[in-house]
């Protein structure tokens, strides 16, 4: 039993674990629907195999299963080590692994089955919702807790991004998820008609704010200084980063729900504000490159910092595109194509999962007492095997998103439509086997990470650290 003198990196290692294992299943997943887009047949005329069944299934896994484990894991690594004391409550921690891997599982029970609220993110039903609830309350009490009774005066500028995003995405999950239960099994939103659809994407573009931007950039104002030696390029930047991010994301909400029954002037509001966003966005990101000066040479020879810096070119380039598409004559062409899919993946692949992976290759050799991953070469393929397959996969879709935008407004002289639906999707068939190919590199780079993981874990034991003793 450890001592309470000593950090609980039990907990940490179990999540990081757990980011692995959820990433090849989430990713594993995508890869096969997208399989499915290339070969039909796949589908095996099951409906629990089917696309529409499997791609909420995916989304779920690799948002929350693994982005969210990802979380938890450096959070609970960053908020012991810059307090400076253990977590407020090991079994309230471990409350949470329990937690949310249940929902997790659940989650993969009962998608494939059909048991659906139907709102994108978001789509577990209203037992599952209760639970996630409960888990999330838990978390904010075990990290809240941990501030609170800190050794250190500062509070450092990654948990304030990291307690950002756990308070507002309790907040977006309960009020969206507000539900008039019919049968275990089945609810109602409690909302309706463009109301319902406004908290959605109220809720929908926040969990991209949130969960996928604030918290990960937690994780970066945390360990790209750790892995780069040097200190963040600008606090001030930083703390200027934090408030306009916050104050800004939580209204560009409606870009997307541009010509919808949604009144215009909230529209025109969601359009603003995304593109506001642009400036905060690129100032972390800024903050984030340069804390690399004077460190450059290291790229060279070091693969996890390599994930770091290029996780932040795709938050840069992300944070570009998405307020470019929210403009409403670009996104008269981008809405419902194939560009939406390359941005979205853009940022999830490029920017959550190369943050990621980069965070948990510099925490898990510390978390079970090794100097570091067992293969230097693996994290070497593992980087640019993932590069080339987000490259592949981008690229794909915004060459086959922009056409489908343009086939499907094309008109003839008389007024009809030039091309048919399925002449489109027949466009589209190369750059959906590009999309697979990208994806299929990407999983191949997660499956090395799971052998190198193994093979830095065996024959270890949880490290027992020390915490310092003078604030």
């Amino acid at each position: 039993m450890e001592l309470q003198s000593t950090y609980n990196l039990k907990i940490v290692k179990q999540f990081a674990i757990m980011t692995v294992i959820w990433g090849i299943v989430g990713m594993t997943v995508g890869v096969f629907i997208a399989a499915q887009l290339v070969w039909p047949e796949l589908n095996f005329d099951l409906p629990w195999t089917t696309y529409s069944r499997l791609r909420p299934l995916h989304t779920n896994a690799v948002i929350f299963a693994f982005g969210g484990s990802a979380l938890f894991a450096t959070s609970y690594y960053v908020v012991q080590r810059t307090c400076q004391v253990r977590l407020f409550s090991d079994g309230l921690a471990s409350f949470t692994f329990w937690g949310w891997n249940l929902v997790i599982v659940l989650a993969a029970i009962t998608l494939p089955m059909g048991i659906t609220s139907s709102k994108e993110y978001a789509e577990l039903e209203w037992p599952i919702d209760i639970l996630i609830a409960v888990v999330w309350v838990v978390y904010g009490i075990v990290f809240f807790g941990t501030i609170v009774k800190r050794k250190v005066k500062h509070i450092y500028v990654a948990n304030w991004f990291y307690g950002a995003f756990i308070i507002t995405v309790a907040i977006l999950h309960i009020v969206n998820s507000a539900a008039v239960p019919v049968t275990l099994t089945k609810s109602y939103s409690a909302y309706a008609g463009a109301m319902d659809a406004m908290i959605q994407w109220w809720y929908g573009h926040n969990a991209v704010g949130f969960f996928l931007t604030a918290g990960f950039l937690g994780m970066m104002y945390y360990f790209v200084p750790k892995q780069a030696g040097r200190p963040v390029y600008s606090y001030r930047l930083s703390v200027v980063h934090f408030w306009a991010l916050i104050s800004t994301y939580i209204w560009a909400g409606p870009h997307h729900l541009h010509y919808t029954a949604l009144p215009d002037w909230t529209q025109t509001v969601g359009m603003l504000f995304s593109l506001v966003l642009l400036a905060p966005s690129w100032g972390g990101m800024i903050n984030g490159i340069m804390t690399l000066s004077g460190a450059w040479d290291k790229l060279r020879t070091d693969p996890i910092l390599r994930f770091l810096l290029v996780s932040l070119s795709f938050y840069g380039m992300s944070t570009f595109e998405g307020p470019m598409m929210a403009i409403k004559t670009v996104n008269a062409l981008s809405h419902y194509t194939d560009w939406t899919v390359g941005h979205v993946h853009s940022g999830a692949l490029g920017w959550v999962g190369f943050v990621s992976i980069g965070a948990i290759y510099f925490l898990l050799p510390r978390v079970v007492g090794k100097a570091e991953m067992y293969s230097k070469k693996l994290m070497e393929f593992h980087f640019w095997t993932a590069t080339l397959g987000v490259v592949l996969y981008i690229t794909a879709m915004w060459i086959a998103g922009i056409m489908q935008g343009l086939m499907w407004r094309a008109v003839n002289d008389d007024g009809t439509l030039t091309y048919s639906f399925v002449e489109s999707l027949s466009a589209m068939y190369p750059y959906y086997f590009v999309r697979f190919l990208g994806g299929a590199l990407y999983l191949a780079g997660m499956v090395s990470m799971a052998y190198n993981m193994w093979k830095t874990i065996q024959g270890s034991k949880t490290a027992v650290e020390s915490i310092p003793q003078t604030a």
